[in-house]
């Protein structure tokens, strides 16, 4: 495989396949539109090429596990090796996303793609260096192996696809990340650290001013070219950025949805549509992180969450709730009455309803 073909393979959406969806949903034993977003969520799945029906469709998420060499600019309060830590708690069941995954028979896949520690038995690994470069000092991981580490994490998702996996989370896991996803999405946002770099988890604010001159320190230190999105995971980035995007790009590439997390899978997600637009078509937004560049990268995004929580773990433990909704759309589709044989006369539209413009437009 080469990033090529993988952008190759990501089609657009079916749109007979929605407006057929769109007709089936507006013949249900409801008011039409009464179920809002449930009901385009149904049109939105029902277009994609790699689900052949909306039922009992197998659902998973993969955290993307990793440290951050920017984490010895004092960027975070909590210890380094709580990344490790954290991964082992996940194959135990134990951490948030874990739970909140089995409550909607979620199954969870925590990946070491760069954690600085052994390797962990059982743990699935992609690892090709125990942290990514400091970015105040010098670049992530150079070019090629950005390229490689995405290109490994498609062809994972290839291979769950391949064992029965219909839907996709993006999580991660790593000590000191948000501010390399600050970085990412300031560069490509064009906009100013200041106006993207938040707490993560629990900074004292008195220290906030000092990430953001790590941010813009990493930024100036690095030239990440902003019109090539790999170049700036390579540079500005890090390794767990790096897999969420090629878990982004090979969920799409499949005709498989990918529901988002949040700031971090933002950065992801604003790289892989940079590289191909047509990958947007394929978003779930789980829900608004409380993290502060949040709103400015979904509305760069031009996507609104389903969710407003005000939750900031991380691990994609907003994409585990979300995947309860999804089950609910598919609910709908498929069990619900039709008015047909209710008795119950309503207007139809005169035209399908989509779930969402089908191309993706950066503000």
């Amino acid at each position: 495989m080469t990033l090529n073909s993988l952008i190759n393979a990501i089609q657009p959406l079916n749109r007979v396949k929605m407006n057929k969806a769109s007709q089936h949903i507006d013949r249900l034993l409801k008011p039409l539109g009464s179920l809002g977003r449930l009901e385009t969520l149904a049109i939105q799945l029902s277009g994609m090429s790699g689900i052949s029906e909306l039922r009992n469709l197998q659902k998973e998420i993969i955290v993307m596990c990793a440290d951050h060499g920017v984490y010895d600019e004092e960027v975070a309060i909590s210890p380094k090796n709580v990344t490790a830590i954290q991964a082992h708690n996940m194959l135990k069941g134990l951490t948030g996303v874990c739970v909140l995954a089995k409550n909607s028979g979620t199954r969870v896949l925590p990946v070491d793609i760069g954690i600085d520690c052994e390797p962990i038995e059982q743990l699935l690994s992609l690892k090709i260096a125990r942290r990514c470069g400091n970015i105040a000092q010098e670049a992530a991981m150079n070019y090629e192996q950005a390229e490689m580490l995405l290109l490994a994490s498609a062809q994972l998702v290839q291979q769950r696809v391949a064992a029965g996996v219909e839907v996709f989370g993006v999580g991660e896991m790593g000590i000191a990340n948000t501010t390399a996803a600050a970085a990412v999405i300031s560069v490509l946002t064009e906009c100013d650290p200041c106006d993207v770099v938040g707490l993560g988890a629990n900074l004292p604010l008195e220290r906030l001013r000092h990430k953001q001159s790590v941010v813009r320190q990493a930024i100036a230190v690095n030239q990440p070219d902003r019109n090539n999105a790999l170049d700036v995971l390579a540079k500005v980035g890090g390794f767990d950025l790096v897999g969420m995007t090629g878990v982004i790009l090979g969920a799409a590439a499949s005709g498989v949805p990918i529901v988002l997390d949040g700031f971090l899978s933002y950065a992801s997600a604003l790289a892989a549509c940079q590289l191909s637009p047509i990958v947007w078509n394929y978003f779930i937004p789980s829900h608004m992180s409380a993290e502060k560049g949040a709103a400015l990268a979904l509305q760069h995004l031009n996507l609104q969450p389903y969710l407003h929580l005000d939750l900031r773990l991380g691990e994609g433990s907003g994409a585990a709730i979300a995947m309860s909704l999804i089950d609910a759309a598919c609910a709908m589709y498929c069990h619900m009455g039709q008015l047909a044989n209710s008795g119950i006369n309503l207007p139809t539209p005169k035209k399908p309803r989509f779930a969402r413009p089908l191309n993706y437009k950066s503000i």
